[in-house]
């Protein structure tokens, strides 16, 4: 079942975020099962929406890449996550086939 992630991650910075990104390097290497990313930094911190084909997926990503990764970085703090089954996607810019 596609599941959406909603995230956010209080003092977390748009350099940190970047450290994670290329160290992690999902856009390099994609996660299984990650459909859609889209990240978006303010004055409180990160905030990021995923769509995945399941929670399992994200789960897996989650402890054997993301975790390790933001590790590593010294990131700090703990995310605030919510993981919801989506009913209904809609890319406009996207047709499947």
């Amino acid at each position: 079942m596609v599941v959406a992630m909603f995230m956010r991650w209080d003092g977390v910075t748009a350099e940190q975020y970047v450290a994670a990104r290329e160290l992690v390097n999902w856009e390099g290497e994609p996660a299984s099962g990650g459909l859609f990313h889209v990240a978006a930094v303010d004055e409180h911190g990160l905030h990021v929406t995923d769509t995945w084909e399941s929670a399992e997926e994200l789960q897996a990503f989650v402890a054997t890449r993301l975790i390790p990764g933001t590790t590593q970085l010294g990131i700090p703090g703990e995310a605030q996550v919510e993981i919801v089954p989506v009913h209904d996607l809609f890319t406009p810019a996207y047709r499947p086939a």
